[in-house]
C-alpha cells in the first residue's frame, strides 16, 4: 500500500474516533502513532520480525514532538495572553469597561447590548481566550440587560457572539497557534487581527441597532447619564488602553523605529502591568490563585491538543498527504477564489462538530499548503499571484479568514462552546435559549467574512506597514 493510501485510511480512522467522542488530542496522537508504525512497517515489507523496529522508530519520531514544540518561544505567548485576561477580570477592569461603555453609548437603540459588544472588544484586547470572555460578561452584562426588560435569548446571544472577538483581536491564542503551525511571523499576524476584530465588532453593533429599531421590545435604550458621569467612568478603563499600547509597541513600533521587543516580551510585560493593577485594586490571594490555576488549566488543554495534533502532522509529512491534496486542489478547473470560498464553507460545516482549536490544528497542515499553491506558492510576488498578494501576505490573510471561521464555529450548534459557557454561567438560561439568541449573528459573521474576502486590504493594511 502506498503512503498516500495509508494517510487516507488513518485520517478516516481519526475522524471516526473524533465523531465517536474521543478528545481531539488523543484521537490525533493515536492516529499519528498508528500511521507512523504502518508507514515504517510498510517500508520494511511488513516482515513480522521488523514490526518491533517499526514500533521503536515510530515512538522515537512521535516522542520528539512535545519537546521540540514546548521549547518554542512562540508558545510562551499563550499562557501570558490567557493570564492577562484572568488578571484583568480580578483587577476589576471588565466591570470598569462595561460601565464606561454603558455611560457613553447605552442611549442608542439596544444600547446595553452595544455597550456589551464594545466592552467585550476592549476586554478581548487583553484576553486571549473567547471562553473566558464569554463567561465574564455573562456574569456582568446579562443581569443588567434583563433588569431593564431585554429579551433573555437576545441578551445571551449578544454575550456569546461578542465573546468570539477574543479569538481575533490580539492578543489571541488561536492566532499564535496558527502562526506556529504554518511557520509565519507571530507579530504580523497579531497586527493583522486588530482591524478585522474592530470591523467585526462594528458589524455586530450595526446588527444590534437594526434589530432594536425594528423590534422595540428587544433592547430598550438607557438614558440619564450626565457628561460628568461619563468622564468619571473613563479613568478606571484606561489601563486596558495602556496594555494594548504596550503589546502593539512590542509587536510593531508605531514611531517607525525598531520594535521595542518580541511579542513574548510584550505579553509578559502586559501581564505584569495587569497584575500590578489587580494588586492595587485589592485582589486577594484566593483570586490570584484562581487566576493562575485557570490559566494553567487552559494552557495545558491547548498544549495537549497541540502535541497530539503535531504527532498526526508528523505522520502526514511521511504520507505526503498535504502535497497530494495541494496537487488535487490546483488541478481543479475552478477559479482560485471559488475554491477558497468552498474551503471556508467546509470550515463552517466542520466547525459544527469540532472545537475551534482542534479543527484548525487538524486541517491546516493539509489545507494551508493547498491555499498557498492556489495563490502561486510561498515565494510568489503579488503581480504573479492569483489573489493579488505575495505569499507572505496570503498566509496572513488566510490566517485571519480561518480564525474568523473559528469564531463562527464557537457559536454554531451543536458544539458551539461559547453558547454552552453562557448557559452554564446563568441558571435561568438553557443552551437552546443561547443558540436561538445567536442566530442573527450568523448573518453578521457571514457579512464580515464576505467583506474580508472581497477586500483583503482590511486585513493586510497594518502588516504592510510593518514591512
Amino acid at each position: 500500500m502506498e503512503p498516500i493510501d495509508i494517510g487516507l485510511w488513518v485520517t478516516g480512522f481519526m475522524l471516526v474516533m473524533v465523531v465517536a467522542g474521543m478528545r481531539v488530542a488523543f484521537a490525533a496522537a493515536s492516529a499519528g502513532l498508528i500511521g507512523l508504525i504502518w508507514i515504517f512497517w510498510a517500508k520494511f515489507g511488513y516482515a513480522p520480525d521488523k514490526f518491533t523496529k517499526a514500533l521503536t522508530v515510530s515512538i522515537k519520531v512521535a516522542g520528539q514532538v512535545p519537546h521540540s514544540k514546548v521549547s518554542s518561544q512562540a508558545l510562551s505567548l499563550i499562557p501570558t495572553f490567557i493570564l492577562i485576561g484572568y488578571l484583568a477580570y480580578y483587577a476589576g477592569l471588565t466591570k470598569a469597561l462595561f460601565e464606561a461603555a454603558k455611560r457613553w453609548i447605552a442611549w442608542l437603540p439596544g444600547g446595553l447590548a452595544v455597550s456589551t459588544v464594545f466592552a467585550t472588544a476592549g476586554f478581548a484586547a487583553v484576553s486571549g481566550a473567547s471562553v473566558a470572555t464569554s463567561a465574564v460578561f455573562a456574569r456582568i452584562a446579562i443581569p443588567e440587560m434583563l433588569a431593564i426588560g431585554y429579551n433573555k435569548q437576545f441578551a445571551a446571544g449578544v454575550v456569546a457572539a461578542a465573546g468570539t472577538l477574543a479569538s481575533l483581536i490580539p492578543p489571541s491564542a488561536i492566532l499564535v497557534i496558527y502562526a506556529i503551525i504554518v511557520e509565519q511571523d507571530v507579530g504580523k499576524l497579531l497586527l493583522a487581527g486588530f482591524i478585522p476584530g474592530a470591523f467585526s465588532a462594528i458589524v455586530y453593533v450595526t446588527l444590534i441597532v437594526g434589530i432594536a429599531v425594528f423590534f422595540k421590545n428587544v433592547g430598550p435604550p438607557v438614558t440619564g447619564f450626565t457628561w460628568r458621569q461619563r468622564f468619571e467612568a473613563l479613568p478606571a478603563a484606561l489601563p486596558i488602553i495602556f496594555v494594548v499600547v504596550i503589546i502593539i509597541c512590542f509587536v510593531y513600533n508605531p514611531f517607525g523605529d525598531e520594535a521595542w521587543g518580541t511579542p513574548t516580551e510584550g505579553g509578559a510585560l502586559g501581564a505584569f502591568v495587569v497584575f500590578c493593577m489587580a494588586i492595587y485594586n485589592g485582589m486577594k490571594w484566593e483570586q490570584l490563585k484562581s487566576a493562575l490555576l485557570e490559566t494553567a488549566k487552559l494552557t495545558v488543554m491547548i498544549f495537549t491538543i497541540i502535541w497530539g495534533v503535531l504527532i498526526y502532522v508528523r505522520f502526514l509529512g511521511f504520507a505526503d498527504l498535504p502535497g497530494a491534496f495541494s496537487d488535487w486542489i490546483t488541478s481543479l478547473e475552478m477559479s482560485p477564489m471559488l475554491i477558497l470560498v468552498c474551503i471556508l464553507l467546509a470550515y463552517a460545516v466542520l466547525g459544527m462538530f469540532m472545537d475551534a482549536i482542534g479543527m484548525l490544528l487538524l486541517t491546516l497542515p493539509v489545507v494551508y499548503p493547498a491555499v498557498m499553491a492556489l495563490n502561486g506558492g510561498e515565494s510568489v510576488a503579488a503581480a504573479d499571484s492569483a489573489f493579488g498578494m505575495s505569499g507572505t501576505m496570503c498566509a496572513i490573510w488566510f490566517g485571519i479568514l480561518v480564525v474568523k471561521m473559528a469564531e463562527f464555529c464557537l457559536i454554531t450548534p451543536p458544539i458551539g462552546l461559547n453558547c454552552f459557557v453562557v448557559a452554564g454561567v446563568r441558571d435561568d438560561l438553557t443552551v437552546q435559549d443561547v443558540f436561538r439568541g445567536v442566530m442573527p449573528f450568523f448573518i453578521a459573521d457571514g457579512v464580515t467574512i464576505a467583506l474580508l474576502v472581497a477586500f483583503p486590504s482590511i486585513v493586510l493594511y497594518l502588516p504592510s506597514l510593518a514591512g
